[in-house]
């Protein structure tokens, strides 16, 4: 801006010294005309151009104050709520998607419109983007928080993006370990280790809904349908299918059914209890040489962990009027439906396993059948992910009851 009043002042600085020339020319000349009125002729038509110059310049200034005062208040609100603005949820980016505005004007009697949504099942998401964990280093987003939404098993997971429908890894079946001593002169032991060819394949979890072309109209409702009821849909069979799945099928192989059997590393401990259990369970991770980073139970046992009372008659985990954070011995814990009552899954979750997208959510609304004389549409979501366990070591899967009876 200063260098815009800088050019506005050499422009009437130049204008005073053509004048003057002018002047000096015309009396020289001879002319009839009187010079002074001349002058103020010209010194009348310059004026005006410079005021149109520097209305044009108070534009630019109101301009820039209202973007300034933009900025500020974002900024503050920012500051003041502690976390940057929430983005905006899928359902309000399908609606106001570009494509599904011009699909819904063409008034098609078929056809179809998606709308590929990257990251949307976790919030978490985040990310935003994923990880591949040891291999590389994530980009790190600003935080963004949602209404409490709990944690997810895929946030425990490192998240790659592939392009094909399957994923081959070369995993460790085997080892001859022969380190040990050597004398002056003597032969050295060997050892040795042995690799196998794995493979997994990339399997689609999706739901559909019929619903009346009127509800395309209705904004708040279809957000609401996109939101709760397709893709918290597909979050959760996405996490049944993480934990459960026994490779059958289109099913995928769960992280329990390639975990480690929970086998108590200390034996003989009085007055056990759930939460005893999770540092035991993290310590047989700990010792398969692994670094617990998670454990995963049910809601109804977080709840009788956060129930237990010590012999004053005090929570154990915190006091009722404290937001208690799931977590216990620094795990982050995951409570999900998902997982079976008095059951929990505890490892270093980064190494034991990696989930691939191969479809990132998406949703997709069209005509089907005879939905066009109808004024249905059909909404769709789904998503294409695979599971690879890598080191089963790394998992610990156990029954609380069975651990407490020991």
């Amino acid at each position: 801006m200063s260098s815009t009043i800088l050019k506005k002042s050499t422009f009437i600085k130049g204008a005073a010294a053509h004048l003057h020339d002018s002047a000096i020319k015309t009396k020289n000349e001879g002319s009839g005309d009187d010079p002074l009125q001349l002058i103020a002729k010209k010194f009348g038509e310059h004026t005006a151009q410079v005021m149109e110059k520097l209305g044009a310049t108070n534009d630019d200034m109101r301009v820039l104050r209202e973007q300034l005062a933009t900025l500020e208040q974002k900024a503050l609100e920012t500051h003041y709520s502690g976390r940057p603005a929430v983005p905006d949820s899928v359902g309000k980016q399908f609606v106001e998607s570009e494509r599904v505005k011009s699909f819904l004007e063409s008034n098609p009697s078929s056809g179809r419109v998606d709308l590929r949504l990257k990251a949307t099942l976790t919030t978490a998401t985040t990310n935003a983007a994923g990880s591949v964990g040891a291999m590389g280093t994530p980009f790190r987003d600003g935080v963004v928080t949602t209404p409490r939404r709990r944690p997810t098993v895929r946030s425990l997971l490192p998240v790659i993006n592939i392009s094909s429908g399957t994923v081959e890894w070369p995993s460790q079946n085997g080892r001859t370990e022969g380190a040990g001593m050597v004398a002056e002169g003597a032969t050295k032991p060997s050892s040795d280790v042995q690799f196998e060819l794995k493979t997994t394949a990339a399997r689609v979890i999706a739901h559909w809904m019929k619903a009346s072309k009127q509800v395309l109209e209705d904004v708040p409702q279809l957000r609401g349908i996109i939101d709760t009821e397709l893709l918290d849909g597909l979050a959760l069979q996405e996490e049944v299918q993480l934990l459960l799945g026994d490779g059958t099928g289109q099913n995928l192989l769960g992280l329990i059914p390639q975990a480690t059997a929970y086998s108590a590393p200390i034996v003989g401990m009085a007055d056990l209890n759930s939460i005893d259990v999770i540092a035991l369970g993290a310590l047989q991770v700990a010792n398969a040489y692994f670094e617990p980073d998670g454990a995963i139970i049910n809601p109804g046992d977080w709840w009788g962990m956060r129930l237990l009372k010590d012999s004053t008659g005090n929570y154990i985990v915190g006091s009722p009027s404290t937001d208690m954070p799931p977590v216990l011995w620094g795990l982050p814990l995951v409570a999900t439906p998902a997982m079976t009552s008095r059951k929990f899954l505890i490892g270093q979750f980064r190494a034991a396993a990696t989930l691939y997208d191969r479809w990132d959510a998406r949703v997709e609304v069209g005509y089907v059948n005879d939905d066009f004389i109808k004024n249905l549409v059909t909404v769709l979501a789904e998503e294409r992910v695979a599971l690879a366990v890598k080191a089963s070591l790394a998992l610990t899967y156990g029954d609380f009851d069975v651990a407490l009876a020991v």
